[in-house]
Order: C-alpha cells, then structure tokens, then sequence
C-alpha cells in the first residue's frame, strides 16, 4: 500500500527539493514567512535526511549572499524566501551573482497567480522581479518544474542565477509524512566552462597581461609562456609566480608603461584607473578573454576576442627584466613610506592581513578602499599554495560583505584559515549578518575591520579635492561614530580593538575561533596626502 500523498503545495516544495538536491545543491539558506512555509518544512525534511545542510536567516538580504559566498567558492547553493519585500531584498545579491558569473538558485514564493494585482496581503508582482539577470521560472504545479529542471542541469558550467517562483496555494503546512528513499547527495564543485575559440599570439609588440577579478592561473601562465609582466588583480587567482607584480599601478603612467604596445586581457579589472587609461589608449592593441557574467563585454575597445590563448615562442626577456627592476625599486619605496608614517595605515593593516594568509587560507576583501589597498601590498604567492582570495567584484557594492565572507567560510571547511578584510562603513552596511541563530552553522572567521569613522575612499577621488571641504563629511565622509565594540556585543561577537600594527599581527597570530571582530582604527585626515605620495613614486 502506497503512503498517503500530501496536500498540493507541499508535494510541490518536495519535488523542488528533490530536484535541487539531485542537481547538486548542498547548501540551502531559508528566511522565515508564512508563504514559504511548505519549503521551510520541505528543506527542514531534506536536511534530516542528510541530503542538504540548511541555514536560517531572518534577513533575506544576509540571506541572498550567504548563499552567494557559499556559490563563490563553488558550492551549489540555493536561497529562499517568501512573497512581497522579501524576494525583493534578495535583488543586491541576484545582481552581483550575475555580473560575476556566479551561478546560485533563487526560490521566491507567491500568491496563486488569481491573486495578482487584487490587494491581496504581501502580494507583488514577483514576475520577473529580477528582470534579465536571472533566468525565471514561474511555477504553478509540477508539470512547470520539468523546465527548472533542465536548467538546474547548467549549474556545473556557470550561468545566470536561476529564479523559480513558485505559487503556493493553502493548506501551507504538510499533511503527510516524506517517505522519501534517495541517498544523501555530497556537494559538488562548480565546474568551468570549457574554453573554445583558440588564437595563437606573435611576438612582436611590448606586450603585459591584465588579469582582473576571477581571471584565474590561465592567465598566469599565458604571461610565463610569453615572458611578459603579469599586473595581476589580488583577487584574479593569477597573483603567482615571477611575473607577478605588486606595484604595478604606480608604473603604469610612467616611462614603462608608456611604451606598452599590447594588452592581453583577462577576467574582470575594476581596481585601478591607470589600467582603465591603458586599455582605453589608442596606441595599444587590445586582446581580450572575455570574462563570466551577464554584460559580459567589454567596457573598452577591443580588437580582438579569443576564449584561449596560445603564444608561439618566448618574448625578449629584457621586457620583463625591466619591469621586475622597476616593481622592486617601487615596492621598497612604499615600504619604507609606509613605515615611516606615524601610527598605522590602511596599507600598513591589509598587508599584516595578507601576510597573514595561510597557504590554503580564504581571503575575502571588502570593496572601495580595502581591496585597492591590498592590491599595492599583497606579493606574488608560490604556485599551487591555493590560497584563495575573493571579492564581489561584479558590481563591486560593500552590500553584503559580511554576509558573502561567512557563507565561503562555511563551505570551504578544508581551508586552513579564514580571514574579511573591510572598512567599517562596509561592515555597518551588513552587520546583520553576525546575527546567527542557535544551533546555525558558525565558521571560523576574522573579521578585519578598518575604521576611521567614514568612507575614505572619495578623499582620493575628485570629490575629495580641498575646494569641497566644507561639504565633504555631509556627502561623502560620512562619519558615523558608532561603537563597534558595543555592535559587536549585542550578536554575542568576539572582537578586539587595536591601533598599531604589532597589537594587530598579536591578535591575528591568535584566533579563538568562531567569528570574532578585530577593529583597527585609522585615520581618515591624511588619506589624500598619503595617497598623492604613494603615486608619486611611480
């Protein structure tokens, strides 16, 4: 005699779970409401079985980039939420997920399709909500998942996040036992696409390789192949090796970088304006890899595309010889600047941070100031160490940055060490994320927060020229004078207050475990001078 079949809704939350799970999806992140109540119960029934490990959050924006940092390290994940503002707050997270490349599911529940557009409570139109970021699916019964099913099947080679909307119709609660018999399914890693389109490369022209965010090794090793500088992003995973350089940003509008005829480009580069200047001259060829990630063209001219490169012979080794000289000379310059300013740096803090960093260590670096800061201070690594550097570079937003550094922590436990490196108007901005429940799943995490009360980053840009000083801290400054120690305290979060670097290298030589806070305070006065005399040396 068969089990008894439960009421509509939740057959329909099973069949979803079942399908999730056997695409690969391990990891599920759930906010509480009332609409979604059947895959609440759904999931809660799918990680008894062993077959998924469930995350609740009462914030769908932490939500929605939980799962993304769980995604970005290369776990299958799925978030889910209810219907109205809810899907709504999970925008942040779709948008950077598909500007990065990064392939997540999103399950927003709904209203019956009646019920649109008659008042009904919490009800919005869900449809698309998303827009063109997200490949949609709206869901009635099961006949409509067989199409979210095939989709699932492209998670392994990347695509657009994938949103199913999915009507749920009363009773919401389940009725009958899940007699479900399949085997618990172990995570799977993300696979990437297989590159097409080859192109072999001439010497010839004075030639670097641009590697921006998620460029990854191909793009270090085209730079060996050809014997050519490799100005490597710290996020790109191609900082490695000996063509690897770490100032090269400071070089770039100098004599050397004037005599650069070609760029081979690969990945996402968003840090610097002297490569933006570079690649947007006339005098330069431009080859491109084109990145992941929805909008995946290029924001400069391009004259030619290819998906892999080869280089046919090795460059005249002068060409790098000169540029390993100059980055040498620069990065000993900057050094001895940075130690000889008085109390510590920015600088100073991202590079205790990377040195830090383990072999197998996870690194995510916050966006504006942080990871611009580290880009400067982080050396070439040994090839094959696997460190792992990351960031929410798609649309390079400080949303959510807490929130993306847990979930990769959670889903990289083979990692020797975790480590966020942020500024503190970045860590406001999700500091709902350290709300975690009991009984959650808690990672080991420092969390280095800079903190010199604002935003530092627009006194280096335009809007922090002297002739706007008495209208700077209202628009741009932004200083907050909020007690992290006291913020920290309210979730029950371990944290440290330091201002020098030995207290800092202390408290990261000696992690207690769990999540815990380190503040580092800064200043913020002297960050335009600092920074004309950190360009100057180039």
């Amino acid at each position: 005699m068969s089990p008894p079949r439960a009421n509509a809704s939740t057959e329909l939350a099973r069949s979803l779970l079942d399908m999730l799970t056997s695409a690969g999806v391990a990891e599920v992140v759930l906010s509480p409401g009332s609409r979604n109540a059947p895959l609440a119960f759904a999931a809660w029934d799918a990680s008894t079985a062993g077959r998924l490990r469930l995350h609740t959050r009462i914030d769908e924006r932490t939500a929605g980039f939980l799962a993304l940092g769980m995604a970005k390290v290369g776990h299958h994940s799925a978030v889910m939420c209810t219907s109205g503002t809810a899907a709504a707050n999970l925008h942040p997270a779709v948008l950077e997920a598909a500007h990065a490349g990064v392939s997540m599911v999103v399950v927003t529940a709904d209203r019956p399709a009646a019920l649109r557009g008659t008042g009904a409570s919490q009800t919005t139109d869900q449809v698309r909500i998303f827009g063109d970021a997200a490949t949609f699916f709206d869901v009635a019964d099961p006949e409509g998942l067989e199409e979210v099913r095939e989709a699932l099947s492209l998670l392994d080679h990347g695509c657009l996040p994938i949103h199913v909307n999915i009507q749920f119709t009363p009773p919401l609660v389940p009725d009958a036992p899940w007699h479900h018999t399949g085997d618990a399914v172990q995570p799977r890693m993300r696979r990437r696409e297989r590159m097409h389109g080859q192109r072999e490369l001439q010497l010839g022209p004075s030639t670097v390789v641009v590697a921006g965010d998620d460029a990854g090794p191909r793009a270090r090793v085209l730079a060996e192949s050809g014997g050519w500088p490799l100005l490597a992003e710290p996020t790109s995973g191609a900082r490695n090796g000996d063509n690897a350089l770490r100032c090269y940003r400071l070089l770039l509008d100098g004599e050397l970088g004037r005599r650069i005829e070609r760029v081979v480009v690969a990945g996402h580069p968003t840090l610097s304006r002297p490569v933006t200047r570079l690649l947007e001259r006339d005098d330069v060829e431009v080859i491109s890899v084109p990145p992941r990630g929805w909008w995946a063209q290029r924001p400069f001219p391009v004259d030619r595309e290819a998906h892999a490169l080869t280089v046919v012979g090795r460059d005249d080794p002068a060409w790098l010889a000169e540029w390993q000289a100059a980055d040498r000379r620069v990065a000993r310059a900057l050094d001895r600047l940075l130690a000889a300013e008085a109390g510590i740096t920015p600088y100073a803090v991202a590079g205790a941070v990377c040195r830090a960093l383990p072999p197998s260590g996870l690194l995510l670096v916050g966006a504006s100031s942080p990871i611009r800061d580290l880009d400067l201070m982080a050396p070439s690594r040994t090839v094959g160490e696997r460190r792992k550097l990351i960031a929410n570079r798609g649309l390079a937003g400080i949303d959510g940055t807490i929130s993306t550094a847990i979930g990769a922590a959670l889903a990289r436990p083979h990692g020797e060490r975790n480590l966020a490196l942020m500024g503190d108007v970045t860590f406001l901005h999700d500091a709902n994320g350290l709300v975690l429940g009991p009984g959650e799943a808690e990672p080991d995490l420092t969390v280095v927060v800079v903190n010199d009360d604002g935003g530092s980053i627009f006194t280096m840009l335009e809007q922090g020229d002297p002739t706007f000083a008495d209208r700077y801290d209202k628009l741009f400054g932004t200083p907050h004078g909020v007690d992290l120690a006291s913020l920290c305290a309210a979730t029950r979060t371990p944290h440290w207050k330091v201002d020098s670097l030995p207290e800092l290298e202390q408290a990261l030589a000696s992690p207690n475990g769990g999540i815990e806070v380190v503040e580092v305070v800064v200043r913020r006065d002297n960050r335009r001078e600092l920074d004309a005399s950190i360009r100057a040396l180039g």
